[in-house]
């Protein structure tokens, strides 16, 4: 099916596709265009081997409208699983799952009829978005299981990597009480959000079977239904609905937003539940007819398409509206057009409250693609096109200050190579004067991050061009550069991004790419988290995320302009977040020395007192009182405030 044929067929513009209980009556409907018949199968369970498996009754959708099928049955079905079959005038018949099925069966295999109302925590209505200022923004990256699959964390053996993991308030270590782990650790880091690697129904995991596997969840299966492996029951639809929401209404309780990481760019299966609806137009393709490739899956989503681009952005509405999510990352961003971006952050700004959810993703896709009837990519160099409310990962930060991601050894400002200090000079202003040829409309669009799930964890990136070969060693060198890199993007404009462990060292001993395991790798070290030498790393942080917080200007969420450099030697790098260095009571000046040795840089005129050190950080001031000149430790990020 090309482009022309494409927009050929009829659009439907209703919110009513899907599944849809009432208190007397089920209504189903479809959109298959091309289809010549549709009958909704229904089933008592959602796999075959469960008991009182059987099917509850076959019936046949008639014609609407604009490419839809309809039926409507007697009585609430909540609860009754099903299946369409879909016949095509060439004599085919495909066996679906509702695209827009809101729950299924273990494995994903049969959509759930669902009433949303019967699938609440308690509590549930009472759940709100926290309100975070712009300024006060920072990201926190996890994997469900990874939170508390340690049997160290501290959680029940029941919820552990489960989205029940985040419901336990006061977990310890071991259950000690003194050494917060998991929610009670997260409430005293400082971040203001939580990125939830996928938490929809992906295909890699064998929901029926405790020891199914393990995966990060980037092989979407059905887009609007919780992973089942997350949930203590994946066999009752309304089970892994109930828990998602309990996890998203514990992180609002403490304070915490709640970001889904979501991959529209591909389906897993070139024959997806969507493909075998409509054959041929949800795919892209290349003119012989063959599936483009630029997510590395061989089945991109035509995000272009009308009925496309609807999907994805019912898609986003339904989960923040269902699920109360703060915001969304868009794995491999590029491989979504602008227009299909523009709309999904349109229809999230109609919503009561809407504006504040965010919106962020990758600006680069992994291979070629092809994009129909001019439709442009939603990366860096369509900034001039996209919301100035839509972020981007920006790897030229992450890149410049430990080094570049796809070369292990290669080395950055921090450890090795402080000729990148002219790139680090431009990620201090969130790269809003085009060095890159890249123009953020925004300080705020730049997402500040040197390391994400992604590649090398950072420590195990800083070991590797230092090549130690003891990840486990908390080695002093290793702990000075990890805390002046956190120091450096926590005192850039933009929206602070960690992957979660990273404020301890976290390890996956030199594992770039443990997308499928083991858990024993990727699960979070809570008995690491609290050895002393990587704990005070973590203090480190949380010093640094608390002066953020408490001096908006550093992130540039006002428009604040880009920060005043200071003249100083070598490759220090010093500025103060206002545009000029005439000191007032509480302006901030921060110092960044790459050097393995103290440098002595001078200091704008007045009296300033440190808030870091480059060990020690806190948004209250600490020691004695400097005029003139200061000495600078050995690769650390200084913060002073004007007194």
């Amino acid at each position: 099916m090309n482009w022309q044929q494409a927009c050929e067929l009829p659009y439907y513009g209703g919110s009513d596709l899907g599944a849809n209980p009432a208190a007397e009556e089920t209504v189903f409907k479809l959109w298959a265009p091309t289809a010549c018949g549709v009958v909704v199968c229904l089933y008592a369970t959602g796999t075959d081997a469960e008991p009182g498996a059987g099917e509850r009754g076959v019936h046949e959708l008639h014609r609407e409208a604009d490419g839809v099928w309809a039926i409507t049955l007697p009585g609430n079905l909540h609860g009754t699983y099903y299946l369409y079959r879909v016949y095509f005038p060439d004599g085919r018949m495909q066996e679906v799952v509702d695209p827009y099925a809101r729950s299924a069966g273990a494995n994903g295999q049969r959509g759930m009829v669902l009433d949303l109302t019967r699938a609440a925590p308690e509590g549930w209505d009472a759940d709100a978005r926290p309100a975070i200022p712009p300024h006060a923004r920072s990201v926190w990256e996890v994997h469900v299981a990874d939170f508390s699959a340690d049997a160290r964390s501290g959680v029940r053996p029941e919820w552990r990597g489960k989205f029940m993991g985040f419901t336990q308030p006061d977990t310890t270590l071991d259950g000690d009480g003194a050494h917060p782990t998991c929610l009670n650790y997260l409430k005293g880091l400082g971040v203001s959000h939580v990125q939830l690697q996928p938490i929809f129904d992906y295909a890699t995991v064998d929901e029926t079977r405790p020891d199914g596997g393990y995966n990060w969840g980037y092989d979407p299966q059905n887009y609007n239904v919780p992973e089942g492996s997350f949930a203590t029951d994946p066999f009752h639809g309304e089970v892994r609905v109930r828990e998602c929401r309990a996890m998203v209404a514990a992180l609002h309780r403490a304070g915490l937003g709640v970001i889904m990481d979501v991959v529209y760019n591909h389906t897993y299966y070139s024959e997806s539940c969507l493909e075998r609806t409509v054959p041929g137009y949800w795919n892209r393709r290349w003119p012989n007819d063959s599936m483009t490739n630029g997510s590395g899956c061989g089945c991109d989503l035509a995000s272009e398409r009308p009925m496309v681009r609807k999907f994805i952005v019912d898609s986003v509405l339904y989960w923040a509206k269902t699920y109360h999510i703060d915001g969304f990352r868009f794995d491999l961003m590029a491989l979504e057009d602008v227009d299909t971006m523009n709309a999904i952050r349109a229809a999230l700004d109609s919503l009561p409250g809407g504006e504040s959810i965010l919106m962020y993703g990758e600006p680069w896709m992994g291979g070629g693609t092809n994009l129909e009837g001019g439709a442009r990519p939603a990366d860096k160099r369509a900034l001039d096109a996209l919301s100035d409310r839509i972020g981007f990962f920006c790897d030229d930060t992450r890149d410049c200050i430990k080094g570049n991601v796809f070369d292990a050894a290669n080395a950055g400002y921090v450890n090795g190579a402080p000729q990148h200090g002219y790139d680090v000079i431009h990620s201090i202003s969130a790269w809003r004067n085009g060095a890159h040829g890249f123009w953020p409309q925004r300080a705020g669009q730049a997402v500040q991050y040197v390391s994400a799930h992604d590649n090398y964890t950072l420590w195990d990136k800083l070991a590797a061009v230092a090549r130690r070969g003891d990840y486990d060693w908390p080695d002093a060198d290793l702990l000075a550069q990890n805390r002046m890199t956190a120091g450096i993007y926590l005192t850039c404009q933009g929206l602070p991004f960690m992957q979660a462990g990273e404020e301890w060292g976290r390890t996956k001993y030199g594992d770039h790419n443990s997308y499928k395991g083991p858990l024993s790798t990727n699960r979070l070290d809570w008995a690491r988290a609290h050895r002393p030498e990587f704990a005070a790393l973590t203090a480190f942080y949380r010093g640094m995320l608390a002066i953020r917080r408490a001096y908006p200007r550093l992130s540039g969420a006002a428009g604040e302009p880009e920060p005043f450099l200071l003249a100083l030697p070598g490759w220090l790098i010093g500025f103060v977040p206002e545009h000029d260095d005439t000191a007032a009571k509480g302006q901030l000046a921060v110092y960044y020395n790459p050097e393995r040795t103290r440098q002595w840089a001078s200091l704008p005129t007045g009296t300033w007192r440190k808030l870091s050190d480059g060990v020690h950080a806190d948004a209250a001031p600490f020691g004695p009182c400097f005029r003139d000149a200061l000495e600078l430790a050995p690769t650390s990020v200084t913060v002073l405030v004007a007194e």
